[in-house]
């Protein structure tokens, strides 16, 4: 019998995100009620978003939740490297095999041409797809260009007519209009593979039997379907989740919600109530019950028992289901808790530095500086009143500084300096013309501690959630305005 092989494939592109958790917990699940393994790859052929940063956050941000697997990069198994930036002679040799039987060819198109051509079939009100120009190119013309070294990418074949049938464990029988699918690019011109051939190839040779992925993915299920068939491989079980959403029902985004794993640890939730709270997303248990362990979820998992229904992602709820959690510990588990949480050595040694030669008494660093052990800090809007900017100037300042602190991966003082300073200077001000606004987002006060060692310290989930909170607290941003401060945003160095 064939054990059961599941799989999570994050990219370490960014935060850790809840929808990784939540889909990670599933085929977790889904593996140990069928005494199967979960493993976990990592998909970073994104050269220039990767980082082993981001990697090492995906790690500790399961590992907090309780998510462990038992093949991966940093526990090594007979299937690695377990990075896809570490397999790239793989997919050059099945992408050679795809060459070579006629499934897939060279295509040595240009960005502008595509782009021509994508903006006459719109105009045409046809779908924009690949128009096969250099699929039928002769042999020898082929080989001159590539030995010419002509940057190119290698793209499937795919049908134009008819329908394929998608089977997912959850919908039934699926079925997707081919003249709906690209010939989708299997090698980018850095000889590095897109998702699609990746993850066939990695998927097969690690002998994952189902896959368990969201469900925005459904409409390319074609595409991977036909290279298993090109490949002439069996293919995984295919199970579409459904998608998180935000109380509007929009997909879940950090626009609308906190979605990084590490701000829920750092606001001091429990680890058990968060995966408890994402095992209730589109499941249930069979009485009905709402708080319940990993390994009760586990020993009931069926995967037919999972709502189509797009599940809420409500921050009241959780916190409602944490504080049923909460109050379950014992007095001495609380302290622990709490203790570990924030008032661990480690985290007070970095404080101290910064509170010793502002007191006089022990009694006055609560008020000076509670701000580090707190979630939101709910700053007065006088706070934000500027001697040189008016009120929509102010919410423009604030949201590209949040905008550029999104973007930053290493949380070190002069870089975070570096982005304040850049956004102030670019809108012709100075570096002090924007810290008092910092000072009232982040520590709810007019002055404290240095704010840019706070925000070192206190870290980049809780600081771009205060700024969140103060660009919300002054009238959030406009779709219009969003649009026009973006492109602000791309001329910013």
């Amino acid at each position: 019998m064939t054990t059961v092989r599941t799989r999570i494939a994050p990219s370490p592109t960014g935060d850790p995100h809840v929808g990784t958790a939540y889909i990670a917990l599933f085929n977790l699940c889904f593996a140990r009620q069928h005494g199967g393994e979960f493993i976990l790859r990592i998909e970073d052929t994104d050269q220039l978003r990767s980082t082993r940063e981001s990697e090492q956050q995906i790690y500790d941000a399961l590992r907090w939740l309780g998510i462990e697997w038992s093949e991966g990069p940093d526990v090594g198994g007979p299937h690695g490297p377990y990075r896809q930036s570490e397999r790239g002679h793989i997919y050059q040799k099945y992408s050679a095999e795809l060459v070579g039987k006629g499934h897939a060819f060279h295509c040595f198109c240009s960005a502008e041409r595509l782009d021509k051509v994508r903006a006459e079939q719109m105009e045409a009100k046809q779908t924009p797809r690949y128009d096969g120009h250099c699929m039928s190119l002769a042999d020898a013309e082929v080989q001159q260009r590539l030995a010419a070294g002509e940057p190119n990418v290698v793209r499937m074949k795919v049908p134009s007519e008819g329908v394929c049938v998608v089977p997912d464990m959850l919908r039934g029988e699926v079925e997707i209009p081919w003249d709906r699918m690209d010939m989708q690019v299997l090698m980018k011109t850095d000889g590095l593979p897109t998702y699609f051939l990746a993850n066939v190839v990695d998927d097969h040779l690690m002998g994952i039997t189902h896959v368990l992925r969201g469900e925005e993915w459904l409409p390319s299920a074609p595409k991977l379907i036909l290279l298993y068939e090109y490949f002439g491989w069996d293919k995984p079980q295919l199970c579409y989740m459904p998608l998180l959403r935000n109380p509007d029902k929009s997909k879940l985004s950090k626009r609308k919600n906190p979605t990084s794993i590490t701000f829920y640890e750092r606001m001091g939730y429990l680890p058990q109530a968060m995966l408890n709270y994402l095992g209730r997303m589109g499941w249930s248990m069979p009485d009905e019950r709402e708080k319940f362990s990993l390994d009760e979820m586990v020993e009931h998992f069926d995967i037919q028992r999972v709502s189509l229904g797009g599940p809420i992602f409500d921050l009241e709820k959780l916190s409602w289901l944490n504080g049923q959690w909460m109050r379950e510990l014992s007095v001495e588990e609380f302290a622990a808790g709490a203790q570990k949480w924030a008032f661990n050595s480690d985290y007070l040694m970095r404080i101290a530095p910064h509170v010793q030669g502002r007191v006089e008494t022990f009694s006055q660093i609560a008020p000076l500086a509670g701000f580090f052990f707190a979630g939101g800090v709910n700053p007065d809007a006088k706070l934000f009143a500027h001697k040189k900017l008016a009120p929509d100037q102010v919410r423009q300042l604030m949201q590209l500084i949040l905008w550029k602190l999104e973007a930053l991966r290493q949380w070190e003082k002069d870089r975070i300096t570096g982005c304040i300073q850049a956004v102030a200077e670019h809108l012709q001000l100075k570096l002090r013309d924007a810290m008092p606004l910092m000072f009232a987002a982040i520590t709810g006060q007019a002055s404290s501690v240095s704010v840019l060692d706070a925000m070192e310290i206190i870290g980049p989930d809780l600081t771009r959630f205060r700024l969140r909170q103060a660009v919300e607290l002054l009238g959030g941003v406009s779709k219009k305005e969003n649009k026009e401060w973006e492109k602000l945003l791309a001329a910013i160095a």
